[in-house]
């Protein structure tokens, strides 16, 4: 054991001391914080002129009948004889808009609208505006004022979810189902990756370079697997903390506005299933890294073929709707139970619900097991491969050693 965290200080003080440790650490949280600043430069830039309090819209009434309720909060409609003198008063900035309504209004419902403005479709607002007026000119003298606020606004839809017990849960938030799912399974994703590559990268080099030939003349193979496995993951998992950190505060200091962020809940579970999951995934993809390490002849070799793995482990993101808007189906479940996309799908439903606690101790154990398994596989591939230069085993020369 002693050789073990030897082994661990020194792989971690490795990756601590290389510039590009830092420039990945400090340089995410910067980039994010640097592009919410230019954003909101730019939104301040591309902003219209605030409109006035109060507007202005005229209309021409060929069926002569729209003559009342022509003040509304912050608007009032304006009448004109004819669409000339709307024209004349709009160009001259009189009003800010102005429609016509045609006789064959009751029978078509069509109304022509007029504007200065430049618009890929009619605003919300205005549109409500002018529906209100035509629907009180109309109904005004046939119904009652709660028919006809009824009539305006006909259904206030609330729709709940039951759990499995039949009881009503709170509709999931959009931002939450979907935002938070992503940014946690990125995150995993990219401190795993990195941390897995560290190691990868520092069996290879070590291999090339013959250093190894000296450190297995003073520790056993597992004993360098161990320490390595675990200088680097804590170097990992230093990151990640770092990322969140730093992202907080540059968020907060930047003056950038997270008032969308405010009602995000994380469950109290996240953290420490975030620290258990993470630790897990680290050890899995370490582990299978540092297999292709030892069969590997050289650094960039041994980047080539890293897609075996991360393809299936990226699946979670790719499917990051179907997860965030139905985290208790089908699918979520599958992927929580296997163990290369388990560590990121786990992390995108905790965000959502509460797992059952046998779902995650039937994925916590799938995990462990892997690890366990794949560590003594890899140490008989590391006894095999390990002092093998220049030539990379092939699948049957594997399966053999594997055997």
């Amino acid at each position: 054991m002693k050789k073990t965290m030897i082994i661990a200080r020194h792989e971690f003080s490795q990756v601590v001391r290389r510039k590009g440790f830092y420039i990945l650490t400090l340089g995410l949280p910067f980039i994010a914080f640097l592009g919410l600043f230019i954003n909101d430069i730019v939104q301040d830039l591309d902003k219209e002129p605030d409109t006035p309090d109060h507007q202005n819209i005229g209309y021409v009434d060929d069926m002569g009948v729209f003559t009342g309720y022509t003040q509304q909060a912050n608007l009032t409609f304006i009448p004109y004889p004819d669409q000339d003198l709307a024209q004349q008063d709009l160009m001259a900035g009189e009003i800010n808009e102005y429609f016509v309504i045609p006789e064959s209004y009751l029978q078509t419902g069509l109304v022509d609208r007029y504007t200065t403005e430049r618009e890929l479709e009619v605003p919300l607002k205005t549109w409500y505006q002018i529906r209100d007026f035509l629907l009180n000119n109309l109904l005004a003298s046939e119904v009652n004022d709660d028919l006809l606020n009824r009539a305006k606004n006909p259904v206030q839809l609330n729709s709940w979810h039951l759990d499995e017990t039949g009881a009503v849960s709170e509709p999931p938030d959009e931002l939450q189902a979907i935002l938070v799912p992503y940014f946690f399974g990125l995150l995993f994703i990219m401190s795993i990756f990195m941390t897995s590559g560290y190691l990868m990268h520092s069996v290879t080099e070590e291999k090339e370079n013959r250093i190894m030939e000296i450190l297995l003349s003073s520790v056993s193979v597992n004993q360098l697997l161990r320490g390595k496995i675990i200088g680097l993951g804590i170097a990992g998992l230093i990151q990640i903390v770092i990322w969140l950190v730093t992202i907080r505060v540059f968020l907060e200091v930047g003056s950038v506005d997270i008032s969308v962020l405010e009602d995000i809940q994380f469950p109290p579970s996240m953290l420490l299933f975030g620290v258990i999951y993470f630790l897990l995934g680290y050890g899995l993809f370490s582990v299978l890294y540092a297999g292709l390490g030892a069969m590997s002849t050289s650094p960039r070799e041994s980047q080539q073929m890293v897609g075996i793995f991360v393809m299936p482990a990226v699946v979670p993101l790719v499917l990051m709707s179907v997860i965030g808007e139905n985290p208790e189906g089908g699918i979520a479940q599958a992927l929580s139970f296997i163990p290369i996309t388990a560590p990121t799908t786990v992390m995108m439903r905790l965000a959502n619900i509460n797992i059952p606690p046998w779902e995650l101790a039937l994925s916590i154990t799938l995990l462990a097991s892997s690890i366990a398994l794949g560590l003594w596989l890899v140490a008989r591939m590391f006894r095999a491969y390990l002092l093998m230069y220049g030539k990379r085993p092939t699948l049957r020369e594997i399966v053999r050693t594997l055997r």
